[in-house]
């Protein structure tokens, strides 16, 4: 017979110490979680404010600036299962410290760029690198190895750190880069970083099993499962995932709509909001402070998707999400900028910033089991490629045709399109695909 919960749970180490206070360490993980993601969004989303101060520094266009963007979220993207495949070999903690060491190194390297190929490869290709190592896949590993129970809301909340970290930080960026310089902007993100990295090191475990604990609300300790017998064996998996989840119509719906999904978000408000908004008239720390009001019912919106994710149907969440989220982005050019007109924006998209995370995710653990964080990597890619698509779209746009407007458009019909692909998915738990495939 299996032990009892009590007796074979025996915490280990500061676990122990959480336990003696009736504390969950995976609590602690989640904590420390949250922080690593928002700083390393900020280092996403700082770019945003930056597009403005570049081109008056040094000269370069608009399309220029987004072409380097767009590589950034491209890889931002296509990291992603391939740092599932890391976490699960070397560990959660020295990926996510890989990851921060080269953030700073781009944000360092760039106090002294004077070329356009400099800002891409250092904002595009080693930013992109660094923050795809913790990207939402980070917060999928640690929500699903270390909580049963609650995992909706874990997710949750770890999504929300992403979307918030990318959107509050703006104002006070968009404040130092006007009173003080782009660059003192960008030491505030490092001093952040080192903060998280200080965190990792303290407090990341790789699973509850390291510290004698069983998932919580789990009655036995899960082992690591073993790993792939080589380090080619390893890098491969993330493509033996994506060919079996490939012959489902499930992936290629979530791939899809997370498409939109990422150019509807980080590839065209992040971006290009300060700058649209800087064509009305408003200054930079006015429109970032709209984003950050984003960003408050962002998190909000993104812990109740969570909450809801358990309790319902996953299909008819991603159709209301992105539904609103379109109507959204077509009101936006309607708004006249006014205050009365954003604040109605601001509630609305807000609210369905990264919503369609939470459930997205559970679509895909339900349906590809074990391979879930693998799959979910790949979904993610598609996530960014629409990121990269729109970050240069928009820029395009708005250098071609003298106006943003056309990309808000696009991006509000895409997302009424998205709505439909949701609910064509199939209902109910699927059987998930084999781990041994």
């Amino acid at each position: 017979m299996p032990t009892d919960f009590a007796d074979q749970q025996k915490p280990i180490g500061l676990a122990a110490a959480f336990a003696r206070r009736g504390i969950h360490y995976g609590w602690a993980v989640a904590a420390v979680t949250f922080l690593t993601m928002l700083v390393t969004a900020g280092a996403v989303g700082a770019p945003g404010v930056l597009i403005l101060p570049l081109q008056k520094e040094f000269g370069w266009a608009t399309s220029e600036i987004s072409s380097a963007l767009a590589v950034r979220l491209l890889l931002f993207g296509l990291m992603a299962p391939f740092a599932a495949a890391f976490m699960n070999r070397f560990g959660v903690r020295p990926v996510a410290m890989v990851a921060l060491s080269l953030i700073a190194a781009s944000i360092i390297g760039s106090f002294f760029m004077t070329q356009l190929w400099q800002l891409v490869l250092l904002w595009g290709f080693v930013l992109g690198f660094g923050t795809g190592l913790t990207a939402m896949v980070l917060g999928a590993t640690v929500a699903t190895r270390w909580f049963v129970q609650r995992r909706g809301l874990v997710v949750g909340l770890l999504t929300a750190s992403t979307a918030t970290g990318q959107l509050v930080f703006l104002p006070l960026l968009a404040a130092l880069t006007e009173q003080v310089g782009w660059r003192a902007a960008m030491t505030f993100v490092l001093g952040m970083i080192a903060l998280a990295a200080v965190g990792i090191l303290a407090l990341m475990r790789d699973r509850p099993a390291d510290v004698g604990l069983a998932p919580f609300g789990g009655t036995q300790i899960v082992p690591a499962p073993p790993q792939a017998a080589s380090l080619g064996a390893m890098l491969a998996s993330p493509i033996v995932a994506l060919r079996d989840a490939a012959k489902t119509s499930t992936f290629w719906i979530l791939f899809g709509t997370f498409f939109v999904c990422g150019a509807s978000t980080n590839g065209l408000v992040q971006t290009h909001f300060v700058a649209l908004c800087g064509d009305y008239g408003m200054a930079a720390v006015t429109a970032a402070s709209v984003l950050a009001v984003i960003g408050i019912f962002d998190f909000l919106g993104t812990v109740g998707s969570g909450w809801l994710s358990d309790r319902y149907d996953s299909r008819w969440l991603l159709f209301w999400y992105y539904g609103l989220r379109g109507l959204s982005l077509l009101f936006l050019p309607f708004t006249d900028f006014s205050f009365y007109g954003l604040s109605i924006f601001a509630i609305f998209y807000g609210l369905d910033w990264v919503a369609t995370v939470p459930p997205t995710i559970k679509i895909a653990a339900d349906r590809f089991g074990e391979k879930a964080t693998l799959v979910f990597g790949w979904v993610f890619t598609g996530h960014q490629l629409g990121a990269a698509f729109a970050a240069y779209g928009a820029g395009f746009s708005r250098t071609v045709y003298d106006s943003y407007l056309p990309a808000f458009f696009i991006a509000g019909a895409l997302c009424l399109f998205a709505a439909g692909f949701c609910i064509m998915m199939r209902g109910g738990e699927a059987k998930p695909i084999p781990a041994t495939a």
